[in-house]
């Protein structure tokens, strides 16, 4: 049986291997860049299987295939040309269909107002079609693919808001680092200051902030579920 560590200690060597990867980024250290990035996806993995009180549970099933699936695309975006591109893709619409699962799912914490849940699909929409039509014309035989993609990930956005605030806005920030990226690959004279190191900050902070929500969450639950255990044996 694997030890269970609380969550700054679990998730320590994630944000060390961040900031080793955010570090040689910013330094132009291409080699150490590439040698860090598979290595991100696995030390969250790891964070969040020792800091969960119950592993045998639908959220690290659904989180652990997001993360699984989101080191796929790590890797594969590592190769260059549109294929490399298009796998990569493919395997993070899947982490965010993981990611879907586990939001309305196991990690549903709330139900939103008719109003909210409105408002939360027209800015989704809005960003979405704000994207595509930024884009379109630069995608060329990309468009219909991007689009798609773009689909999964508005929805991932969306469906977080019937969580914790902590994993909504890591959803949130994740899509912010997927806008950043498609903005510097595709559309010409877009210019971030380092624009490299703006996605990848707000790609691993996303991520990082959806899985300490996950291990809070089923904390809580854990604490809920003695709390009212030891109430009941109460004479």
């Amino acid at each position: 049986m694997l030890p269970v560590l609380r969550p700054v200690p679990a998730l320590t060597p994630y944000a060390l291997v961040t900031i080793v990867h955010l570090s040689a980024i910013g330094a132009g250290a291409d080699d150490l860049v590439a040698a860090t990035k598979p290595l991100l996806m696995p030390a969250l993995l790891a964070g969040l299987v020792l800091a969960l009180p119950v592993r045998r549970s639908p959220l690290l099933l659904w989180g652990g295939l997001a993360l699984v699936f989101s080191w796929l695309g790590d890797v594969l975006l590592q190769n260059p040309g549109d294929v490399g591109f298009l796998l990569g893709m493919a395997a993070f619409g899947l982490a965010h269909l993981a990611y879907i699962a586990l939001y309305l799912g196991p990690l549903r914490t709330q139900r939103l107002p008719r109003w909210g849940l409105a408002l939360g699909i027209l800015l989704g929409v809005s960003w979405w079609g704000s994207m595509v039509a930024a884009l379109a014309s630069w995608l060329g035989s990309l468009l219909v693919p991007v689009a798609l993609y773009g689909l999964v990930l508005g929805a991932a956005a969306v469906c977080a808001l019937t969580t914790r605030p902590l994993v909504a806005v890591g959803a949130v920030v994740f899509l912010l680092s997927d806008t950043l990226l498609a903005f510097d690959r595709f559309l010409p004279g877009f210019s971030v200051l380092d624009a490299d190191l703006a996605i990848m900050l707000t790609y691993c902070l996303g991520q990082g902030l959806i899985i300490a929500g996950v291990i809070a969450a089923a904390r809580q639950r854990v604490s809920a579920a003695t709390h009212q255990r030891d109430a009941a044996n109460r004479p």
